[in-house]
């Protein structure tokens, strides 16, 4: 075996020893977007997009209608194809670690009328592991009913789901995530015309699971709710606009440049009451 010093060794030697430290002190990131660009026709919906979740983070994407927040959201999931730009999910691309994602679709894109019971609905977040043939054992039974226990649905087990209120449905849906036990959740608009039983239910199941070492990412919409519900915050109207804690990147000048000046100014004054900044932050 021939042992090099350090003067001896080559620069790529001494990068990759510096990657490998650097990888052993902090994890890659949970998502990783870089340039995405994505179109519908002639019109981007998201231009030349970067954008970075750290692990544990609870993270709202936030903008106008038609920022391409949802968008975003479909082209990390490979729902959509982006024509440039790359996706990487603890460093790694989609193909790789799609079992470590589950997704919360918005309300309004699910057909509320296919014939399916609560159980069901939830037992089809563990597909990969029932296979092709779905044989549903008591163990997966016993963890979909767990999962309902988590958002308070427990008793609605056997109902069928088109049967269910909005905020209900929303909580199946999000019981169906959590039974693929991810380490990302993706969740489109969740507190989207529920109630307000309903929205304080899944932000404390986000919390949890936040403090289990998962990562969140929202697209979230109620600008009030910002500072209290998430400590991370990307602020995108097709371009990426600000990006970072919440506490620095949720500001009224942020927020006018994110909204093209749609804010009204007792909206910004209203929010600032509420604790967010009046300068931009860095």
């Amino acid at each position: 075996m021939v042992v090099r010093d350090a003067a001896s060794r080559r620069p790529g030697d001494l990068a990759l020893s510096d990657r490998q430290r650097q990888s052993a002190v902090s994890p890659p990131p949970a998502l990783a977007v870089s340039g995405l660009t994505v179109a519908y026709g002639e019109k981007p919906a998201v231009f030349s997009v970067d954008m970075t979740v750290a692990q544990g983070t609870m993270t709202a994407i936030v903008g106008p209608n038609g920022a391409g927040k949802s968008t975003l959201l479909k082209a990390v999931l490979g729902l959509v194809k982006p024509l440039s730009g790359d996706v990487r999910l603890f460093d790694f691309p989609l193909s790789r670690v799609r079992d470590r994602l589950a997704y919360v679709p918005q309300r309004a894109s699910v057909d509320w009328d296919f014939p399916a019971r609560v159980v069901d609905v939830v037992l089809m977040g563990l597909h990969r592991e029932l296979g092709l043939l779905r044989r549903v054992r008591t163990e997966h039974l016993d963890r979909a009913r767990a999962c309902l226990a988590r958002v308070g649905m427990e008793d609605f087990a056997n109902r069928q789901i088109g049967q269910l209120s909005g905020g209900q449905q929303q909580r199946v849906f999000l019981a169906r995530a959590l039974a693929q036990s991810a380490d990302l959740y993706l969740l489109d608009e969740p507190f989207a015309g529920v109630d307000a039983a309903t929205e304080k239910a899944i932000i404390a199941v986000l919390k949890d699971l936040q403090a289990e070492g998962r990562t969140i990412v929202a697209v979230h919409h109620d600008l009030s709710t910002v500072r209290a519900y998430f400590d991370h915050l990307f602020l995108i109207n097709t371009r990426a606009i600000a990006a970072g804690p919440v506490a620095e990147v949720f500001t009224s000048a942020n927020l006018q440049r994110a909204y093209g000046g749609r804010l009204g100014e007792a909206q910004v004054a209203g929010m600032q009451a509420d604790g967010v900044q009046g300068h931009e932050g860095p």
